[in-house]
C-alpha cells in the first residue's frame, strides 16, 4: 500500500464515522477554500473581508432606534453575523442559501460582524 492509499483510506474512514453537521461543515469550508475566499476563523475586526458561507438563520430585528434584518452565515470554520440595517427583509435571503459577502468585519458583543456587506446569492454547486 502507498502513502497516498494510506490517505485516502483515513478519508474514507473519517467520512464514515464523522456525524453530518462535521461533515458538512468540511464541506463548506473546502468549497471556500477552492472559491479564494477567506476563512471566517482567520479574519480579524478591521480587516476588508470576502467570505463564502452557507445561512443557519435569518431574522429581523425590531429595535428602537432603528430595525435591522440580521442572518448568520457560516462557511464551515466560523460564524459571521451579517446586519442589514433599516431592513425588514430581502428578496433570496433565506436560511439554507450560499452565500458570497464582502465588507469591513467588525465586533459585536464579541461576535463577528459585517455592516451592509457587498453579496452575492449564489448556486449550491459553488459552494
Amino acid at each position: 500500500m502507498t502513502s497516498t492509499d494510506g490517505g485516502a483510506f483515513r478519508r474514507m474512514l473519517r467520512r464514515l464515522t464523522s456525524d453530518a453537521d462535521e461533515l458538512d461543515a468540511d464541506d463548506l469550508e473546502a468549497g471556500a477554500q477552492k472559491s479564494g475566499a477567506q476563512r471566517a476563523s482567520d479574519c480579524a475586526c478591521g480587516q476588508e473581508v470576502t467570505m463564502l458561507g452557507r445561512l443557519r438563520s435569518v431574522e429581523f430585528r425590531p429595535r428602537d432606534a432603528e430595525a435591522s434584518l440580521e442572518a448568520e452565515l457560516f462557511d464551515g470554520t466560523d460564524g459571521v453575523t451579517l446586519i442589514f440595517l433599516g431592513r425588514r427583509r430581502i428578496p433570496g435571503i433565506e436560511p439554507g442559501r450560499t452565500m458570497r459577502v464582502r465588507g469591513r468585519l467588525a465586533l459585536r458583543d464579541g461576535r463577528k460582524v459585517l455592516y451592509n456587506p457587498f453579496y452575492e446569492i449564489c448556486s449550491a454547486s459553488t459552494s
